[in-house]
């Protein structure tokens, strides 16, 4: 017999079984300790978790916070205290508040701490356990020294439920900026920010089509001021300059891939900004108080940005803003542009709070800015209209027979009165024929506003109706024509005042003859004196009150959630702004003016106003006709490119419909 044969044998693998069964039973063994041990940590670690979960919940839903009294952790500690988890050396509960920050890219919410803030609280307790049999094998086969004790750590974050949010915004329905455009909106802004702006086409039309994020604005900004992140109320009320606030705005397009156009417009627009006149966020942009970062998470047009801080700045400001005569195809006319009231381009806010008072403090409200123009128009272009001079000249001709006969009077009267004979002043007529340079039309645009009145979400989530109702009143504009001071005609604190423009004068002079030879003293002239023409305008054209409802009922009409883009509704005017006006100054009546005073040709001229009157219809159509169309790219070009549009206002809106309940827990 071999050799290895005998290790074959019967009576050589005698006992093997019994081995194998005590190698058996020895891993049943380990592998029971495995689970049981396992069991007890996982018992442990689900009894820590449900501590944390119920002490966030209870932190947040009884309105805890990490101020003066810290709250927030009393509350935690209580809620902890009660399902049986005390805190001592080896066991620890912390309790830390802040906010939800939801990632643009992502979508996914994350916790970021901030003690001023309690939209969220996070609780992370910590518990320390004998050491497992699982921990001892590993520390004997690592190496490592074998630790008694092993420590479980669990953490919960509750939340705030999202309340519902709406968002309303009244915007230009400018689409596209063309050269022509480009070319108003230079000169335009150069003088409403002191500085020369040079923007081309594709730089507007950038700024045209970019959004910006709010909450990463009002945090980019908050940063550059040094304010406390999401501290908004202190931020909205922070001064600032308009070189900061685009130095924010184009730091935060900038991370989001702006266009290369886009940034060198707002670096051209940051280094005209030289007016340092102190302004603050809240005057064009409104939050209602208390709203969090999740409120904020809003996108909103850069040039409806941009456009609203220039106008701000400008109303601050006691210089208006003087276009080249060029700008908008006007010879011999002077446009001056000032923001009287600065627009207030978007508001964010729970509606379930501005519905209980449309207009109190809660309110989601917003208007366009208001602007006055002023046009002054040299008055060679009211003689070289086909018409006018003709009329004129009729009007003067219709005079001369009565003039003559008036001044043959005067010379009896003359001869006859002993104060001429002796050199002394005596009256004679003094008319004159257009005296003043130029003719004045100052337009103040009221602009639109839009608040929100009532509002509905669907029940659960699931069924009704989305709907927000924006009570919208469009544009008012008061025309004044005739004479205005431009020095007093940009005042905030009062109307322009208009005084007749002559158009004909039959003043007097008061002269110094002996038997008709002498001179006459100008400087004398008493304005009307005999009588005239003169043509002022002082009206308003009126408004349009009107319910914009967006809804889920009405096609293409649905309020959709924040950050997407609104829906839009344009509100419909009475009439048609520019029409209107054209109708206004064709009701215009020249005013005309009868022999005054203790005038000794009174009772000579007497029939002069008759006259007159007979022949004020020769100049009415002339002076409308010339007018009106000077009003049309006034009101086209010139304040649309400032966001305003008189014959449209177009309101958008987004809301985010919110969830029920007192606190949610989020991760």
């Amino acid at each position: 017999m071999s050799p290895r044969s005998q290790f074959r044998g019967p009576a050589r693998q005698r006992g093997a079984i019994g081995l194998l069964a005590a190698m058996t039973l020895s891993l049943a063994l380990v592998l029971m300790l495995l689970v049981v041990d396992t069991g007890r940590l996982y018992l442990e670690q689900r009894k820590l978790q449900r501590v944390v979960d119920n002490a966030a919940l209870e932190a947040v839903s009884r309105g805890g916070n990490c101020l003066s009294g810290l709250t927030a952790a009393s509350y935690a500690g209580q809620s902890a205290t009660r399902n049986g988890f005390t805190v001592d050396a080896n066991d620890t509960l912390v309790t830390t508040c802040g906010t939800m920050v939801t990632a643009a890219a992502t979508g996914l919410r994350t916790f970021t701490v901030d003690g001023t803030q309690a939209a969220a609280v996070k609780v992370v307790a910590s518990r320390t356990l004998t050491t497992s049999f699982a921990g001892g094998v590993q520390a004997l086969f690592s190496g490592a020294p074998v630790s008694l004790t092993t420590t479980l750590n669990a953490s919960a974050v509750a939340a705030q439920p999202q309340p519902t949010i709406a968002q309303l915004n009244i915007r230009s329905n400018l689409v596209t900026i063309s050269t022509a455009q480009s070319n108003i909106l230079n000169p335009l802004f150069s003088g409403l920010l002191g500085g020369n702006v040079n923007v081309t086409a594709l730089g507007w039309s950038g700024l045209l089509n970019t959004n910006i994020n709010l909450l990463g604005y009002l945090n980019q900004l908050a940063i550059n001021l040094n304010v406390a992140a999401g501290n908004y109320t202190q931020l909205l009320n922070t001064q600032v300059t308009v070189t900061q606030l685009i130095q924010a705005a184009a730091t935060v397009v900038s991370l989001n891939g702006a266009t290369a156009d886009v940034m060198t417009a707002l670096g051209n627009l940051q280094l005209a900004a030289i007016n340092t006149v102190p302004l603050t966020l809240g005057q064009i942009l409104q939050l209602q108080t208390g709203t969090t970062a999740a409120g904020l998470d809003a996108n909103l047009q850069l040039l409806q940005l941009i456009q609203a801080v220039v106008q701000l700045a400008n109303s601050k400001s006691a210089v208006a803003a003087t276009l080249p005569i060029s700008v908008l195809g006007l010879a011999n006319v002077t446009v001056r542009v000032k923001v009287i009231e600065p627009p207030q381009f978007s508001a964010i806010g729970n509606p379930a709070l501005a519905v209980l008072n449309p207009t109190g403090p809660n309110q989601i409200y917003v208007r366009t800015a208001q602007i006055r123009t002023m046009l002054s128009i040299n008055l060679p272009v009211l003689t070289g209209v086909t018409g006018l001079a003709n009329a004129v000249l009729g009007l003067v001709g219709s005079l001369t027979p009565t003039l003559n006969a008036l001044l043959s009077l005067n010379l009896v009267a003359t001869l006859n009165s002993v104060g001429c004979l002796l050199g002394a002043g005596c009256q004679q007529l003094d008319p004159l024929l257009l005296p003043s340079p130029e003719i004045d039309i100052s337009l103040d645009a009221g602009g639109a506003i839009s608040y929100v009145t009532a509002y509905s979400c669907p029940v659960g989530g699931t069924s009704g109706t989305k709907s927000l109702t924006a009570h919208t009143v469009t544009s008012i504009a008061d025309i004044k024509l005739g004479k205005i001071d431009p020095t007093a005609a940009f005042s905030s604190s009062a109307e322009p005042t208009v005084t007749p423009l002559a158009l004909i004068d039959l003043g007097t002079v008061t002269c110094h003859k002996i038997l008709g030879l002498g001179s006459c003293d100008e400087s004398t002239h008493v304005p009307f004196a005999a009588g005239g023409i003169a043509i002022m305008a002082n009206t308003s054209v009126g408004q349009n009150t009107q319910d914009l409802v967006f809804s889920s009922t009405t096609p293409f009409a649905t309020p959709p959630n924040l950050l997407l883009p609104p829906s839009v509704i344009s509100a419909v005017p009475t009439t048609n702004i520019v029409n209107s006006l054209a109708n206004t100054l064709a009701g215009i009546n020249l005013i005309v003016y009868q022999p005054v005073g203790s005038n000794p040709l009174g009772s000579i001229v007497a029939g002069v106003g008759t006259l007159i009157s007979s022949v004020t219809s020769l100049l009415v159509p002339v002076i409308t006709n010339l007018l009106s169309p000077l009003l049309d790219p006034l009101l086209n070009n010139l304040l649309s490119s400032l966001g305003i549009n008189l014959m449209d206002v177009d309101v958008g809106a987004n809301m985010t419909c919110g969830q029920t309940g007192v606190a949610y827990l989020v991760n």
